[in-house]
């Protein structure tokens, strides 16, 4: 079922509420992030974070979960952080912003984590980061790139991915506007689940293209729970778009190309966000139907970052098979907090938020650094799916094929 704009805001004002509720109920407690248990102490730091493991996105979450407890076993196997071994705090919250920020309050009042790490996609970070800034515990979240996030004055927030949403139709618009006029796609259609990160950048690409001469022809958000996409796939059809650009975040990305297959329509161009990283994507489509789809990337097994050739093997070796973009993800969000960790020498949270202003940190995913707002400040990479793996195409200097694909074949 489609939802459009009003409901959205509606749900958003709702999410509002509740959070604004509980952070009145944590603060008559007196809670704040200097209760945490002195550095000193022989007992475990103890990290808390809230994961959508169950719910529409569990198959994004249960591999970034992963990527969390890989990073905690490595910390652990050389020494912990502060001299002491460290422990995670997981809690559920189903894709839902009230629980997950019944969850994230749970954490600080009941449970009195040393820590937070954040959640998964941007429509729960938007909820559970006013917690964290309220009661001032250093926030580092792995997916959440929405604008909206960082356009609060937040100073405990911290993006841990190269950009956020504003540029992530950079690459790709980029690749269009090098394009031979006639080869450029003249019409478009957007769709896109509702999540403040897509529906962000829909309205990017819609402006961006639309500089460039590309005529949107349609334009649909649709909600979270939905399962059915032949609806969608036969309006975008009638149509009839040379580029489709669907703002996607797992089985939804899945669901609409399986749709479009049934109803028989194969766009000229195909970019997708975040789907085509999710583990099961190439065996859900089919490897030959993937062939040409673009995406954005924050992270690539093949980067010659220093610890990146370490974690992928290391990741391999522990769960069988290679981290996804998620797992990736997580891992860096850890690689940032435990980096300030140390740096400071406590968890003191106004120091480590502090010297993460401060200072850049070299993670799997490069070096990163953030303005005032949490913002990080580097960019993404456009990827193509060439032979059943995703190749950087762009920018160059990180380009793994000078190949690009286009048109994209048809659906086999």
């Amino acid at each position: 079922m489609l939802r459009n704009h009003y409901f959205t805001r509606l749900r958003r004002v709702a999410a509002a509420a509740a959070v604004a509720s509980l952070i009145a109920l944590t603060a008559a407690c007196g809670i704040t992030g200097g209760d945490n248990k002195s550095s000193d102490s022989d007992d475990p730091i103890v990290i808390g974070m809230s994961l959508p493991l169950t719910g529409p996105v569990a198959d994004r979450a249960k591999p970034g979960m992963e990527g969390y407890q890989y990073w905690v076993d490595e910390l652990n196997e050389k020494g912990g952080l502060l001299g002491r071994k460290v422990e995670l705090k997981v809690l559920d919250d189903g894709f839902d912003q009230q629980t997950a920020v019944s969850d994230y309050n749970r954490l600080i009042s009941q449970d009195k984590v040393d820590l937070l790490l954040g959640t998964f996609s941007s429509d729960l970070n938007v909820a559970v980061a006013p917690i964290a800034e309220r009661f001032g515990y250093v926030y580092v979240e792995p997916s959440g790139g929405a604008d909206e996030i960082f356009e609060r004055g937040f100073k405990y927030l911290f993006f841990a991915q190269p950009a956020t949403t504003q540029k992530l139709p950079d690459r790709f618009v980029d690749l269009i506007e090098s394009m031979p006029a006639a080869e450029r796609p003249q019409t478009l259609a957007l769709v896109q689940i509702d999540d403040p990160n897509t529906t962000q950048a829909a309205g990017l690409f819609k402006q961006q293209l639309g500089a460039l001469g590309v005529r949107t022809v349609y334009d649909e958000t649709y909600a979270p729970d939905t399962s059915n996409f032949d609806s969608i796939a036969s309006s975008i059809k009638q149509k009839n778009p040379d580029l489709v650009i669907n703002g996607a975040i797992a089985v939804d990305g899945m669901s609409l190309i399986q749709s479009m297959q049934k109803v028989g329509f194969a766009p000229k161009m195909l970019y997708q966000m975040n789907a085509p990283t999710d583990p099961t994507y190439v065996k859900t489509v089919g490897t030959a139907n993937t062939e040409g789809i673009f995406t954005y990337l924050g992270w690539s097994p093949e980067a010659t970052y220093p610890t990146n050739a370490g974690f992928v093997s290391g990741y391999t070796k522990k769960y069988g098979y290679a981290p996804s973009e998620d797992a990736a993800n997580s891992y860096t969000a850890g690689q940032v907090l435990a980096t300030a960790v140390k740096a400071v020498g406590s968890l003191d949270q106004v120091k480590i938020r502090d010297w993460l202003h401060a200072n850049p940190v070299d993670t799997i995913v490069g070096t990163l650094k953030w303005d005032e707002s949490g913002r990080p400040q580097g960019d993404m990479l456009l990827g193509q799916f060439q032979k059943g793996s995703i190749e950087i195409v762009a920018p160059k200097d990180a380009a793994t094929t000078e190949t690009v694909i286009n048109p994209k074949p048809t659906w086999q």
